[in-house]
C-alpha cells in the first residue's frame, strides 16, 4: 500500500523519451522525464540547477527542450566530471575517436589501466569504460558486459555513430553558455547559487548516494556513496527553493518529507532485476498527487 499518494503522472518507457545522455547511468532518471516536464512547466524557472548531475539527462532535456534557458550541472566524482568537461568543451574530439575506436579486451584492459593524460583522455576514458562495462558502472572493481545484449558482450551497448550524434547535438548549447558544468560538491556549491539566483532557479535533486533503508547498493555503483540526507532536506527547507527530489521510499526519507512538511508522490518502479520499487518524487508543494 502506498505510504503517499500515487502520482498521477505515468511512468514511461525510457524508449519512447529522447535519449539525449551519451552515458549510460545506474540510477539514471529518463523514465522521469515527464514529472520533469510538467514541473518545470508550472514554475517557468530560469535556470536548472543540478548538483548531482550523473547522466545529467534532466539537464540536457531541460535546455534542449527550451524548459529553462540554462543548466548549471555539478559533479564530484572525478571521471564522470572529466566527461562533462570534455563533452562541453572537446566535444568533436570525442566524436572523431568513437568514430576510430575498435573496443576490443585488449584495448580496454589497456585504457583501464593506462593514467590519462589530459581531460579529453580522462573524458574519453570515462565514455568508454561507461558503455563497455556491465551496467555502465564506473566504481573500482566493476567489470566488463560478457553477454549483453543478444550476445554482443562489450559492443551490447557499443553504439559509436549513436554516441557521436549525441555530443554533436551538446556542442551548440555548450557554446552558447546554455549547459555549464562545475566540479565539485554539490552540497556546498548549492547554498551560494541558491543565494544568487534565489526564486529564478530550480533545483533537481537524485543524490546518487546510499540511505540506510534506501539505496544499499550505493557504494557498489558510485565512487562517492554517503551523504547527509537529513542536511539536504533543511537546506532545501531553508532557501523556500523550487525543488524536485527523487529518492527510494526508505523509511527514513518518509521520516524527512514529513519532518518539513514537504509533498511526495509515489511511483512503482522496476529495476533492473526486475523487482518493483517504490520511488518517492518529493516537492515543496503539492504537483503529482
Amino acid at each position: 500500500m502506498a505510504v503517499f499518494p500515487v502520482s498521477r503522472v505515468p511512468v514511461v518507457n525510457v524508449a519512447s523519451v529522447p535519449q539525449r545522455s551519451p552515458l549510460r547511468y545506474p540510477g539514471g532518471k529518463t523514465w522521469l522525464i515527464p514529472h520533469i516536464r510538467e514541473w518545470l512547466g508550472q514554475t517557468t524557472p530560469e535556470i536548472l540547477i543540478e548538483p548531482f548531475a550523473g547522466g545529467a539527462i534532466v539537464s540536457l532535456t531541460a535546455v534542449m527542450e527550451d524548459l529553462v534557458s540554462a543548466a548549471i550541472m555539478i559533479e564530484l566524482d572525478r571521471d564522470v566530471a572529466a566527461f562533462w568537461r570534455a563533452a562541453l568543451d572537446e566535444g568533436a574530439t570525442l566524436q572523431d575517436w568513437l568514430r576510430q575506436f575498435d573496443p576490443t579486451h585488449e584495448r580496454l584492459r589497456d585504457l583501464e589501466r593506462t593514467p590519462p593524460a589530459t581531460v579529453a583522455e580522462h573524458g574519453w576514458r570515462t565514455l568508454v569504460l561507461n558503455r563497455t562495462r556491465r551496467g555502465g558502472v564506473l566504481a573500482p572493481g566493476a567489470s566488463f558486459s560478457r553477454n549483453g545484449e543478444n550476445g554482443r558482450g562489450v559492443l551490447s551497448r557499443w553504439y559509436p555513430d549513436t554516441l557521436a550524434r549525441r555530443l554533436a547535438a551538446i556542442e551548440p548549447y555548450a557554446e552558447a553558455e546554455r549547459l555549464v558544468f562545475a566540479e565539485g560538491d554539490g552540497m556546498k556549491l548549492l547554498p551560494p547559487l541558491l543565494y544568487g539566483w534565489e526564486q529564478n532557479a530550480a533545483v533537481f535533486l537524485d543524490p546518487p548516494y546510499t540511505a540506510a533503508g534506501g539505496k544499499r547498493a550505493g557504494s557498489r555503483l558510485y565512487a562517492h556513496a554517503t551523504i547527509d540526507h537529513a542536511r539536504l532536506f533543511a537546506l532545501m527547507a531553508e532557501r523556500d527553493a523550487n525543488f524536485l527530489m527523487t529518492y527510494d521510499a526508505a523509511p527514513e526519507i518518509i521520516d524527512l518529507v514529513r519532518a518539513y512538511g514537504f509533498h511526495a508522490a509515489e511511483l512503482s518502479m522496476k529495476n533492473g532485476h526486475h523487482n518493483m520499487l517504490s520511488e518517492l518524487v518529493i516537492t515543496p508543494e503539492p504537483l503529482f498527487a
